[in-house]
């Protein structure tokens, strides 16, 4: 019993890890002019593999918009995971852009600005 405890969490990683490489490439095919350049950035599934949360950053584009349309693309995309996965339920996506990399450019320039008058003063 107890290995089998410790499988799960790994099966559950390859499965998003999985999704998020099949994501990558379907998303690429989509042909909505909202979705600009879209890094898949991790993908969190529950652990019924109902849903899945999918983090995604952009490069150009209006992130209200592309995470918009990528979330009315879900059902489509959801289908063409079915295609690509070999599992019994494949999960209801639900995309979310991810913050983390703009947080960490405010706080370089926190840390930046902080080195900088810290300079200034000595």
């Amino acid at each position: 019993m107890r290995h089998k405890q410790r499988s799960i969490p790994n099966r559950s990683h390859r499965i998003a890890d999985q999704i998020q490489r099949d994501l990558a490439e379907l998303v690429r095919g989509l042909k909505d002019p909202r979705i600009g350049l879209v890094t898949l950035n991790s993908v969190e599934v529950t652990p019924d593999y109902a849903h899945a949360k999918v983090y995604f950053s952009l490069l150009v584009g209006d992130t209200a918009l592309c995470e918009q349309a990528l979330n009315e693309a879900a059902g489509y995309l959801r289908n063409g995971l079915f295609k690509r996965l070999a599992i019994h339920t494949v999960p209801t996506l639900h995309f979310q852009f991810d913050r983390t990399t703009e947080h960490a450019a405010e706080l370089s320039a926190l840390i930046r600005s902080a080195n900088a008058t810290r300079a200034i003063e000595d």
